[in-house]
């Protein structure tokens, strides 16, 4: 049998994401209906993107939605 090699991966530049996360508080009286409109205005007219739902024992909920920062660089 031969020598194993380990494998080799060349450099890559890793960009991270940043999103700038907020969080939504919705009675328990709004129907499923109205919280998903809401959530889809959010969505079409801010950009942001559900990342969390967490619905409790009293029907409260909390949704954090999310959206990517965008940086642009400083021109020199």
């Amino acid at each position: 049998m031969g020598v194993a090699r380990a494998l080799y991966w060349p450099p890559m530049t890793v960009r991270r994401v940043e999103y700038e996360v907020e969080r939504v508080r919705l009675g328990r009286h709004l129907s499923p209906h109205a919280v998903r409109q809401l959530l889809t205005d959010h969505a079409e007219y801010g950009g942001w993107e559900l990342a969390r739902l967490r619905r409790y024992r009293d029907g409260t909920r909390d949704a954090w939605i999310r959206r990517k920062i965008i940086r642009v660089p400083a021109r020199t």
